[in-house]
């Protein structure tokens, strides 16, 4: 299981996976604007950012 768990960090770790990454928290952060009204954009925003900060590059 580490095996997996050390080729899925090397993946974020790269180009196209920090662009996956990306993506998929730009997507989450969508939907949870959708599900709020747009009520809670700048935390979202935060959130986003510090996930993105612990997730890849």
């Amino acid at each position: 299981m580490s095996d997996l768990s050390d080729k899925a960090k090397d993946f974020a770790s790269s180009d196209k996976g920090e662009k996956a990454t990306d993506a998929g928290l730009d997507k989450a952060a969508g939907a949870a604007d959708k599900a709020t009204g747009g009520g809670h954009g700048d935390q979202i925003d935060k959130a986003e950012h510090a996930a993105d900060g612990k997730i890849g590059n």
